[in-house]
């Protein structure tokens, strides 16, 4: 089976401010919503956006997910309570 974009659901959405860190909650078709780390984001010189891959985390990255990951939680489980 072909990856079809199409079926790709964006549910929620974080990013932290100051690294630039995205987490994402995905659903592909039916299947169960999944979390993603990254990509982060970042501003080039000419003022555009870009992504790049999240390599690895800072502390300031890991305070903030531990910040969040009650949010998180509770967003995925109201997800699979839908269900």
């Amino acid at each position: 089976m072909a990856y079809d974009a199409s079926k790709d659901q964006l549910l929620e959405s974080w990013e932290n401010d100051e690294t630039g860190l995205l987490l994402s909650i995905y659903r592909y078709g039916e299947g169960d919503p999944k979390l993603q780390i990254g990509p982060r984001s970042y501003t080039k010189k000419d003022g555009s956006k870009g992504t790049t891959k999240t390599g690895r985390l800072s502390i300031d990255d890991v305070l903030w997910l531990c910040d969040i990951l009650e949010d998180v939680k509770e967003k995925m489980n109201g997800y699979f309570m839908e269900e």
